[in-house]
């Protein structure tokens, strides 16, 4: 029991700390929120990029007040992920004091992990999935019957667009942490996985589909990296058994 943190506060001084910690992630939250509203149409400058790239020079808004919330919507988005760090950090320092050293050392990878690969789903939607979506969506504007069809995105309804693609593909790129949390809890097992195979392969391409445009190639971006992360999983998992199996060994021999 040595290697577990020594506390005895009570369940009063607990919830002190939590409010304490919630506190300081608030406060996080509302000074990146005012740094980032500062700079948010620069920033919204770097989402309407994709749009420009795809010959759209125009965005509307049709409501008095749509063009404010927006700059609201970027700031916030914006704001939650500058202060992702810190609010992570403040998790850590509440739950660490509870876990055993064993149980630190199995944490700490998976939340160092999260991070890394929400950046590179977004950044996959970003350069490759909205730019491929709007070649395919802005294909509709010409004329037809002699009726010309032009696209006239609202801002509104442009930047759900892109949070839409940017947040579905880096929560989707989370998928191994997920299933790795899951095993080391218990919840599942490799083999269970394994022969989960082909039920994990049709939900990749359903959440492609509800969260990508109605074109084939928006989908296969989505899917077929979920399908790979599912296997890499997989893999991830195998290594920790073995990592987890040689442990026992050699507490085992210790304990001889």
């Amino acid at each position: 029991m040595r290697d577990i943190d020594d506390t005895k506060a009570p369940l009063l001084e607990h919830l002190l700390e939590l409010r304490r910690r919630l506190l300081y992630c608030i406060a996080a939250l509302i000074f990146a929120f005012f740094i980032c509203y500062y700079f948010a149409e620069d920033i919204f400058a770097v989402l309407v990029r994709p749009l420009l790239q795809a010959g759209q020079t125009r965005l509307i808004y049709t409501q008095i007040f749509e063009a404010f919330f927006v700059k609201v919507k970027v700031a916030f988005f914006a704001a939650a992920m500058v202060s992702f760090p810190v609010i992570a950090n403040q998790l850590w320092q509440f739950i660490a004091p509870g876990l055993y050293r064993k149980e630190k050392r199995a944490l700490l990878p998976f939340l160092l992990a999260t991070p890394v690969l929400f950046a590179i789903g977004a950044s996959m939607a970003y350069f490759i999935a909205v730019p491929m979506a709007l070649h395919f969506l802005l294909s509709f504007q010409g004329n037809i019957g002699g009726v010309t069809q032009e696209a006239l995105p609202a801002i509104g309804n442009y930047l759900s667009f892109v949070m839409q693609f940017l947040f579905g593909f880096g929560i989707a790129f989370l998928l191994p942490v997920l299933l790795m949390l899951l095993e080391r809890a218990g919840i599942v097992t490799r083999q269970q996985l394994k022969g989960a195979r082909r039920y994990a392969i049709v939900a990749a391409f359903a959440i492609a589909a509800v969260l990508t445009p109605p074109d084939v190639g928006s989908q296969l971006l989505l899917a077929i990296p979920l399908c790979l992360l599912y296997e890499l999983a997989l893999i991830g998992i195998w290594f920790t058994e073995r990592a987890r199996a040689r442990e026992a060994d050699t507490e085992a021999v210790a304990g001889e």
